[in-house]
């Protein structure tokens, strides 16, 4: 656990060191830079900070080492952050290898899914293989089995929204996606033209009563589900501050398409 006591606090120490105007902004979406949950029970989870650090893959590494090797390897990371060598490393500096062990691991999951989904390495993937592969097991199940809901959703509507994303990403509009459009199918929300997509799959995750925008409701149902004799977490009372505070901006108590993009 040493490591991770260092890791968490070049964090704290970096987002202590923000200035008050900063810490006005709204936050900006963007993809997960971990599996774990950053707060559990709202205490602050270092396991969190740990994988956004490191990436999945190096975290895993570093729980095998003894403090001292975890010491000295963290020691040459930090000597990449710090890109300008003065010996210290920036909020500047600290993002931007944030930044970078994010797209270290999606360029590593397009590469995994591309190979499991494209055994033969073709230059082009085209739909039919793809949903052969993905969904292909329904071809087997029973019409009653096809409608049970997972994660909220059917098996058939989970290919229906992978279709409509997969014909965005599609630039050449040819039916397949080449490694580059399969990396925009696979994290749209790395991908400039496929921002409308990103919001449409939010808005009907979130909305779930389909009139069209997302209630405080709706916004905090999504990410807590405590029960009403359950003390509600701190970071819950300030999401709904950034929701009435940034997010909601002209104040009507819903999110609609413009504040949700």
């Amino acid at each position: 656990m040493a490591h991770r006591t260092l890791l968490c606090l070049l964090l704290v120490a970096v987002v202590l060191a923000k200035p008050a105007d900063e810490e006005k902004k709204s936050r900006v979406h963007s993809e997960k830079l971990s599996d774990e949950e950053h707060f559990v029970n709202d205490e602050h989870n270092v396991d969190y900070d740990h994988e956004a650090f490191l990436g999945e893959d190096e975290a895993r590494t570093f729980d095998q080492l003894t403090p001292e090797e975890s010491k000295d390897r963290l020691s040459k990371i930090v000597d990449k952050i710090d890109l300008d060598h003065d010996g210290t490393v920036t909020e500047t500096e600290l993002k931007t290898w944030i930044e970078y062990t994010q797209k270290r691991y999606i360029t590593e999951d397009v590469k995994r899914q591309w190979s499991a989904n494209n055994p033969e390495n073709k230059k082009t993937l085209y739909w039919p293989d793809y949903k052969a592969m993905v969904y292909g097991f329904m071809d087997n199940m029973d019409p009653s089995e096809l409608d049970d809901d997972a994660e909220g959703m059917t098996y058939a509507e989970m290919m229906k929204r992978d279709q409509r994303r997969w014909e965005m990403a599609d630039k050449d509009n040819d039916g397949g996606l080449s490694l580059e459009e399969f990396t925009d199918f696979l994290h749209p929300e790395e991908a400039e033209h496929m921002q409308s997509i990103v919001v449409t799959e939010t808005m009907e995750d979130i909305d779930k009563d389909k009139d069209g925008k997302i209630s405080l409701k709706e916004y905090i149902g999504d990410m807590y589900r405590g029960g009403d004799d359950e003390f509600e977490p701190a970071w819950v009372s300030n999401e709904r501050d950034q929701f009435r505070e940034f997010r909601d901006k002209d104040g009507d108590g819903y999110l609609d398409t413009e504040e949700v993009g």
